[in-house]
């Protein structure tokens, strides 16, 4: 099922400022942590030396720029979160789809290179890969979507046949081309699903009750997301 949503609900659902999961996305490892302070540190390092320099004359200015510099490692997250919430804000029109848990596979997804050297002095390459789920989701108007996400433990109780939720974004009126999905939301097991918290999770789960019991018209979509699909039958 597809249920068109107002542009009031799209925007309660895309926020506009960082949500408490996007923030802990963007905050990463300790490794991640490290590299903002270190960046933090050297900022405070350059304004003191132009302080130095120029004395009172731009006093009010390296005060402020030292501020911005000084919690570099805190607000960095949420403005990186805020970004990408507002290009998901620029789809004029959203909606919320429901369908079914189509099929479940693992895969091992390249996440990253490292380079180094071995024992006779030659550059090698080391890939960093890590087993993921992929969910196929569709509904009975022959629509379909792949859901990706790192594997966690708490997937296994996911089985096929199982309710799925999610946001499709658009700029089409009628939503036959989808542009964006969000991450899935599985009912049974209260889990979501993906590789990035797109919506405010709350405002998601008041609409999927609000639309427990509606089933409406059947709709042939198109869409250029490559993660979305639809499969002859």
């Amino acid at each position: 099922m597809l249920k068109p949503l107002t542009r009031e609900k799209l925007e309660q659902l895309v926020p506009l400022i960082a949500t408490g999961q996007q923030y802990a996305y963007y905050w990463g490892k300790w490794s991640d942590l490290l590299n903002r302070l270190l960046i933090s540190v050297v900022a405070i390092v350059v304004i003191l030396i132009l302080d130095l320099l120029f004395g009172d004359r731009g006093e009010a200015l390296i005060f402020l720029v030292g501020g911005i510099a000084a919690f570099y490692w805190l607000w960095l997250p949420v403005y990186q979160a805020s970004l990408r919430n507002a290009a998901n804000r620029r789809f004029k029109y959203g909606g919320f789809w429901r369908g079914k848990v189509l099929e479940i596979f693992l895969t091992e997804e390249l996440i990253g290179e490292e380079e180094t050297v071995n024992q006779r002095g030659e550059l090698v390459i080391l890939e960093n890969r890590e087993r993921w789920i992929n969910l196929v989701l569709g509904d009975e108007t022959g629509f379909e979507v792949e859901v990706q996400a790192p594997l966690q433990r708490i997937y296994k109780g996911i089985k096929p046949g199982q309710t799925a939720e999610l946001l499709l974004l658009s700029n089409k009126s009628d939503l036959r081309e989808i542009d964006k999905i969000s991450d899935a939301y599985i009912p049974r097991q209260n889990l979501w699903v993906g590789q990035y918290p797109y919506i405010q999770r709350d405002v998601f789960l008041e609409v999927s009750r609000q639309l427990g019991g509606m089933t409406p018209p059947r709709v042939n979509r198109r869409t250029r997301n490559p993660n979305i699909k639809r499969r002859d039958r």
